[in-house]
């Protein structure tokens, strides 16, 4: 799997960590949905803590298309709010089905 940060870099995780991650994208999806800032930055925070801890960086002379796209660090969530809405970010899980953002 390859996670995109905005901002930062490509991310290549194997798919033991999958799970991990769509367990943290529900927590950052289920933030952005009920509009509760301090629940955004911590699940903001700890998404991202996964990805760089367990990922490895792809290299930048390597094109490769992402299986996700998550904000930035400094997003907030009025941002990722309107770049979800607009599908600038792609979640690495489609699991909002019935939801809207």
């Amino acid at each position: 799997m390859i996670i995109r940060i905005l901002g930062d870099n490509q991310y290549r995780l194997a798919e033991e960590h999958e799970a991990g991650i769509d367990a943290l994208d529900d927590k950052l999806v289920d933030a952005v949905l009920a509009n509760d800032p301090e629940a955004f930055t911590s699940s903001l925070k700890a998404l991202l803590d996964y990805v760089r801890t367990h990922g490895t960086e792809v290299p930048p002379d390597e094109l490769i298309a992402s299986d996700g796209i998550l904000p930035a660090d400094d997003m907030t969530l009025a941002e990722t709010r309107a770049a979800m809405e607009q599908s600038s970010l792609k979640m690495p899980t489609e699991h909002t089905e019935g939801k809207t953002v």
